[in-house]
């Protein structure tokens, strides 16, 4: 869920900028307000908490519901804890214990929970992020984004991007509601920490731009644009290491696919970082736009405060010209909505870009000279990932050889952004990737994949290089009251 003070942009209709209308930021997902509303009341009165209620073997509770039959063998139990946060039940293995809310996001609420299992095994407490999407198959929308981020972080593994360790199968087959992701737990987010009074150097800015673009590397070799990169998105420690989170709005473009598995034109994002070409309703989007995004948060880190706060599409584009300048006829021209089209040739102002050490003269030169190279309106203009991490901004941190490749994703694997797919069908692909955590007794917990020296903390020469930037420990006093998790 994006914070308080950000706009999101909602799913474009056909009324949206490249359709048949002008502008459009009618909400098209549905969202629960009142339940919004009493959340956020609660958590101004410091109301919200976890309480255990109980403890039940919910296999057994399942055979007492059915016919014996003699010849089936004895069931093992699952033991499974109750807890209640707000009202919302939580079902959980036996294995964790809640400790603590650290998020709230349109799709479920999130909790940190001691793994007993893996502290008893390490002599040490290992803590654990459990999100529950509740209601996971009610709209079609919101189960298709559950799935699509479950199977690319399934596929995806890298110190960047955030982790799943498994999800709890669920305790029927038929007729369950809810799903329990579990993930690594993060302290928080960049956002908090851009809002927090705590000192932010230029070595953390590097380091934070510089996670992000490798993590982006990953995920633009393997064609998946993220589509909605913002400091909210990006889950940060207090050792400084950072991971991409929040897939559900992402997309897979293979080069060989006559179309996309999924039209851009139904992108939805966080305004302040959505890139000019998205705004303005171009033909088609590309890898750049994430690129852009990452502009607007290196801006953001200098400045403390976002570049682009828009309240709405024409005033966001509005803001961005006032500092990149007029776009060209050029540009103009590739705009589809004559409505846009014409707000673009007449409306808005005919003036020069400011240079970005203007607009920050206390930023160092090169990370300027960087923006200046993310912040640019025309896509095919903008830096690429690559090019980014070859900056001399990045110049102490940029090593190839440990910034890798994502994998070749195979096309069949979102086959079911092609096709329509009924609720149930949906519910069968989900529970399929809830299965594979769980076969033969097998889990993908631990395999960092590619990058991952060691899951959450680096490992060789990617650990080493925030040692030598003495960045270890140095964001001690992050805000943790909004932990990021979502």
């Amino acid at each position: 869920m994006s914070g308080k003070d950000e706009e999101l942009a909602p799913a474009r209709s056909r009324d949206a900028p490249g359709g048949g209308g002008g502008w459009s930021d009618d909400e098209v997902l549905p969202r629960d307000h009142a339940a919004e509303q009493k959340w956020s009341e609660a958590e101004q009165r410091g109301e919200i908490s976890v309480k255990y209620e109980e403890e039940y073997d919910a296999r057994a509770e399942d055979k007492q519901a059915e016919q014996p039959n003699p010849e089936e063998a004895p069931m093992t139990r699952r033991i499974i804890k109750r807890y209640n946060v707000m009202g919302t039940h939580f079902d959980v293995d036996g294995r964790y214990s809640l400790v603590d809310v650290v998020g709230r996001g349109a799709y479920g609420i999130v909790c940190a929970a001691r793994d007993e299992e893996m502290s008893q095994q390490h002599s040490s407490e290992h803590l654990v992020a459990i999100k529950k999407i509740s209601n996971a198959f009610e709209h079609v929308v919101y189960t298709k984004r559950t799935l699509r981020e479950i199977r690319l972080l399934r596929l995806l593994r890298h110190e960047n991007i955030i982790g799943i360790q498994t999800i709890l199968p669920p305790l029927h087959r038929d007729g369950f509601r809810d799903l329990y992701v579990i993930s690594e737990l993060m302290e928080t987010d960049l956002s908090s920490i851009i809002k927090s009074p705590q000192p932010l150097s230029d070595d953390h800015v590097q380091f934070f731009i510089y996670q992000v673009l490798r993590g982006l590397k990953f995920l633009h070799t393997s064609n998946v644009v993220h589509r909605d990169l913002k400091p909210r998105n990006l889950l940060v420690n207090s050792n400084c290491d950072l991971k991409i989170c929040d897939f559900g709005l992402a997309r897979i473009n293979h080069p060989d696919a006559h179309t996309q598995v999924t039209a851009m034109t139904d992108y939805v994002a966080t305004r302040w970082y959505r890139a000019p070409e998205v705004i303005m309703g171009w033909r088609s989007y590309t890898k750049a736009l994430d690129v852009w995004s990452v502009g607007c948060i290196l801006a953001e880190l200098i400045g403390r405060r976002p570049i682009f706060p828009g309240s709405d599409s024409q005033n966001q584009l509005t803001l961005i010209c006032e500092y990149l300048g007029k776009p060209s006829e050029r540009l103009i021209g590739r705009v589809r909505n004559e409505t846009i089209r014409h707000f673009c040739r007449n409306e808005l102002a005919d003036q020069a870009a400011i240079p970005f050490n203007e607009l920050y003269p206390d930023a160092v030169p090169a990370a300027c000279d960087l923006l200046s190279h993310l912040l640019v309106f025309d896509p095919v203009e903008r830096y690429d990932v690559t090019q980014a991490l070859e900056h001399p901004y990045l110049t102490s941190l940029h090593y190839p050889d440990d910034e890798p490749c994502g994998p070749v994703i195979d096309r069949r694997e979102f086959d079911f952004e092609r096709v329509a797919l009924s609720p149930e069908e949906l519910k069968e692909e989900i529970l399929h990737e809830v299965e594979l955590y769980h076969t033969n007794g097998q889990t993908l917990l631990g395999q960092g994949g590619a990058g991952a020296g060691a899951a959450g903390g680096g490992g060789g020469r990617y650990d080493g290089r925030a040692e030598a930037k003495d960045l270890t420990g140095q964001v001690a006093n992050m805000s943790t009251d909004d932990k990021g998790h979502k």
